[in-house]
């Protein structure tokens, strides 16, 4: 099924639908990426009443051509490059290693941001339902996937309204299941396939993460 949504409110919406059966099921974590999944995830932690945080995860840019991936990076240390893509651009181990440190304190700038001093989740034994407002080559769904299962977790759904066939094809051999709404053959990139693709703030994510677990336990109104 190949379609565009208006927005990643839409999507978020139309992805919990197909994530019903975890509505008000205890241990289920939704964790998104930031910026653009967690409006996404919020949609999808609301529906469900589930609680909602981020999993931080940074791409690697090739440089001068930084919307490709040649890797990713997470919390933790966990790494992840594309060789491939490193071959083909004939990136060095210094450019790797600068561009590594540059996206590390990115992902501490944004641990204190968004979670301002708290815990991190727990992961252990529970339903992990990672979300995001599309994927292209996969490279920082995988480190994600990498360092979650690491901590045991009971599964791991992959949800995303968007990605290539290829990719999500792919994913599935990695996860307990992956919930993809549009799989499109001729991919290019994820803003094409939404109306408004406009950019997430972090004021945004602080709000909507503020929101979703405040929010997750008022009880939908009767119709």
């Amino acid at each position: 099924m190949v379609q565009r949504f208006r927005n990643r409110k839409e999507a978020g919406l139309l992805l919990a639908k197909e994530l019903a059966a975890y509505e008000h099921l205890p241990n289920v974590l939704i964790l998104a990426f930031p910026r653009g999944g967690v409006p996404v995830g919020f949609e999808i932690a609301k529906a469900l009443h589930v609680p909602l945080d981020v999993v931080l995860v940074r791409k690697l840019g090739v440089p001068g051509h930084e919307e490709l991936a040649m890797g990713a990076i997470a919390t933790g240390g966990g790494r992840l490059l594309n060789d491939s893509v490193v071959r083909m651009f004939q990136i060095s181990r210094r450019e790797i290693e600068w561009i590594g440190a540059k996206e590390e304190l990115e992902l501490q700038r944004r641990e204190r941001l968004y979670r301002g001093g708290q815990a991190e989740p727990v992961i252990r034994d529970h339903a992990v339902i990672l979300v995001d407002d599309g994927i292209a080559t996969g490279a920082t769904m995988r480190v994600a996937i990498a360092a979650l299962s690491a901590e045991r977790p009971a599964s791991i759904t992959v949800a995303i309204p968007v990605g290539p066939m290829s990719t999500c094809e792919e994913l599935r051999t990695e996860v307990q299941q992956v919930v993809c709404l549009s799989s499109p053959r001729e991919f290019q990139t994820i803003s094409l396939w939404y109306e408004d693709f406009t950019e997430v703030t972090d004021e945004e994510v602080c709000n909507l993460l503020e929101r979703a677990n405040r929010e997750r336990y008022v009880p939908a109104p009767v119709q």
